[in-house]
């Protein structure tokens, strides 16, 4: 699903050079739940939007789902994110000037499909907002501009959702459900789920973790509790074991046609 090789980023500072990301290679398969993790100015947050083709690297490459993104235009590329990639930020990066069910309605207006305020306002109410679809972004506390960000993510259902610092902004119990909400996309849906976080406990909630120091990958893990969130993507845990109900949780996620 994602494979990065021997990709580095250099950028200029006065007269040098600095080294961003130096020469890193992994593969992360489809349905896979994985964080990025490293101290600040690791790379990590970097890493993640070369990931997405927000940028491009100064050496290697990066294949999602079979094609090369590196080698696109940015045309070329802005289609096939709105295909491939949602793309959630920590400071949420919602337009002002539009309410929830209007930000979460651009990327279907941009990709053509039809009924789309029917369908924004199904990922609204899927994330607990549908009493506040008209409300304009400064109107929204954190967790809920959060939780329309999310929404807007996954509007055209990609296959690959990239999360930079998704809790950075939110306390403790917000930044939970916002989690939880994420995980309930992975589980129902199969998405392939990458976040950069500076959370250990959120990092170990992920199937799998990638450790960033000084712009090079220096470890690559799978968490102990991995077995857990295994059994939770899988759906397959007990009553004893899942989770409490959450006003938040996809279960009942809607599905689209074309």
């Amino acid at each position: 699903m994602i494979t990065v090789k021997d990709l580095s980023m250099v950028l200029p500072a006065a007269s040098r050079s600095v080294t961003i990301l130096d020469h890193i290679t992994f593969e992360i398969p489809a349905k896979q739940t994985v964080a990025i993790v490293g101290p600040s100015g690791s790379g990590k947050s970097t890493l993640l939007g070369l990931m997405a083709g927000l940028d491009r690297p100064t050496t290697g490459s990066i294949h999602l789902d079979g094609t090369d993104i590196t080698s696109m235009g940015e045309s070329q590329m802005a289609r096939f994110r709105r295909e491939k990639v949602g793309y959630i930020f920590q400071s949420f990066h919602l337009i002002p000037t539009l309410t929830a069910i209007e930000n979460v309605s651009v990327p279907l207006e941009l990709k053509g499909a039809s009924h789309v305020g029917d369908r924004a306002a199904e990922l609204l109410a899927a994330v607990g907002l549908s009493d506040r679809m008209g409300h304009y972004p400064v109107q929204l506390s954190g967790g809920e501009q959060q939780r329309v960000a999310v929404a807007r993510a996954f509007a055209c259902r990609p296959p690959i959702l990239l999360a930079d610092e998704p809790t950075g902004n939110l306390d403790s119990s917000t930044g939970a459900h916002v989690i939880e909400l994420l995980l309930s996309l992975h589980r129902d849906y199969g998405t392939t789920l990458v976040l950069v976080t500076h959370d250990a406990a959120l990092a170990s909630s992920m199937q799998r973790v990638l450790s960033l120091r000084d712009g090079q990958l220096e470890s690559d893990s799978m968490p102990a509790s991995s077995e857990f969130l295994n059994d939770f993507s899988a759906g397959s845990l007990s009553a004893e074991r899942a989770p409490s109900a959450d006003p938040l949780a996809l279960d009942s996620f809607p599905t689209f046609g074309s």
